[in-house]
């Protein structure tokens, strides 16, 4: 008996919207990113992006717990001397929602170009209202979307 091995003709990807207000980040982050990845599916490969696309709403209202908001501090280098730039995970979601979800999902999947393939089928937006209307999203797993208890 032969190994079956989806081919990149094989996938199929689907719209999946969530909802962040009142989510958790590091829970939020981990099922987008599985998702994104595709293991979920029941013909996950490795080696290929067999993921879904995910649209990510209302990113301002997720939730950072504990002393987060204040000491959590995301860094950026411009690649010169003295060119390193801080900014306070508060003040990132106050000024840019949609980069603390995307710098968290990125942070949870592998480190090469497949990952950042994966990161363009990511749409983040700060408020409820989202483009993609005409792709007909589904809601996503039902554990995501109850939150966790």
């Amino acid at each position: 008996m032969k190994t079956c091995s989806i081919t990149p003709a094989d996938i199929k990807k689907k719209w999946l919207i969530v909802d962040a207000a009142g989510k958790p980040l590091g829970r939020l982050a981990s099922e987008v990113a599985r998702v994104l990845r595709g293991k979920h599916k029941p013909d996950f490969v490795p080696h290929l992006d067999c993921g879904d696309n995910v649209i990510v709403t209302n990113a301002s209202h997720v939730i950072l717990t504990g002393n987060k908001p204040n000491k959590k501090v995301y860094y950026d280098h411009s690649g010169y001397i003295g060119g390193i730039k801080a900014i306070v995970a508060k003040d990132l979601l106050a000024q840019h929602p949609e980069r603390v979800i995307e710098f968290a999902v990125k942070g949870m999947l592998p480190k090469n170009k497949l990952a950042r393939q994966m990161m363009k089928n990511l749409r983040v937006y700060a408020g409820s209202d989202h483009q993609h209307s005409a792709q007909q999203p589904e809601a996503m797993a039902p554990r995501l979307a109850q939150g966790d208890k």
